[in-house]
């Protein structure tokens, strides 16, 4: 089990706006830019880094993205940045933060989302990135409210928010830009489960708990990495595509030694040890 003071002092990555920190096969990432958690280019570079210090990392099954503080996990893009820039930044800008994103979502870990107060405009493009969404009940708020500003979801909303609820909602819900809460957040579908916590830390706790369920030893760490690839990549493709990338990783977790433990324990009748080779 992995507890927040197992994870130490996180590190501060190279620009100071994300810090590190990993122990027990999880990664915790945080985002760090008071008062409200925007993500600048500075941000974004941090967040690269740390993606992927965990990719290259075989001790790491699964990433936890946070924010500092309770009242933010990110409140999007800081828009006093984006008044002073000129458009041509503005564009290497989105188009730097739709790359590091998509790095995340291509990184065969798992990478849980851990929304603790307001997530709102690019804070929610930077969680429809991860592949689960975890929410504390009663902390906030979320939604893409970029129209509001004459401008749309820019850093892969609106792909992932219609991958995520379908057309015609994620339509109504960018278009209107409204605001909700974790609970309506978790019935669109939005989210993956909502948690009551006293505070942020004990949110934290119960998240890296929940996400150690899905590291070893209780289960085969590059199973679950490859099952997110085949899906995140497979959903991409023509089905035959997908079905040759399916079995292509399956080739790759046939020759490993938690498919080894995994089969034997089954046949001999007791639980798997894991240790994610």
């Amino acid at each position: 089990m992995t507890h927040l003071d197992d994870l130490g002092t996180p590190e501060p990555l190279p620009l100071g706006k994300v810090t590190y920190a990993s122990a027990g096969g999880i990664a915790l990432v945080t985002l760090q830019n008071p008062p409200a958690n925007g993500y600048s280019y500075e941000m974004m570079r941090d967040l690269d880094e740390a993606i992927l210090r965990a990719r290259f990392d075989d001790d790491v099954f699964a990433i936890v993205l946070a924010g500092a503080g309770d009242k933010f996990f990110c409140a999007g893009a800081d828009i006093a940045m984006l008044n002073d820039v000129t458009p041509s930044f503005k564009y290497a800008f989105c188009l730097h933060a739709n790359e590091t994103l998509s790095r995340l979502e291509q990184t065969p870990k798992l990478v849980v989302a851990a929304l603790g107060g307001h997530t709102v405009g690019g804070g929610l493009e930077i969680a429809l990135a991860a592949d689960l969404r975890v929410a504390r009940r009663g902390s906030g708020k979320c939604g893409l409210p970029e129209v509001s500003l004459g401008v749309l979801p820019g850093t892969g909303g609106t792909q992932r928010m219609a991958r995520a609820v379908g057309r015609s909602r994620s339509i109504e819900l960018m278009a209107s830009g409204r605001t909700f809460d974790y609970d309506e957040a978790h019935a669109l579908g939005i989210v993956d489960r909502v948690q009551d916590a006293a505070d942020e830390q004990a949110f934290l706790e119960q998240t890296l708990e929940w996400v150690a369920d899905f590291c070893p030893p209780r289960r085969a760490g590059l199973s679950v990495g490859l099952i997110k690839r085949a899906v995140t990549s497979g959903l991409e493709m023509p089905l035959e595509s997908g079905l040759a990338l399916e079995r292509e990783l399956q080739a790759r977790l046939f020759v490993s030694a938690d498919a080894r433990e995994g089969i034997a324990a089954f046949v001999e009748k007791r639980p798997a040890h894991f240790e994610g080779r």
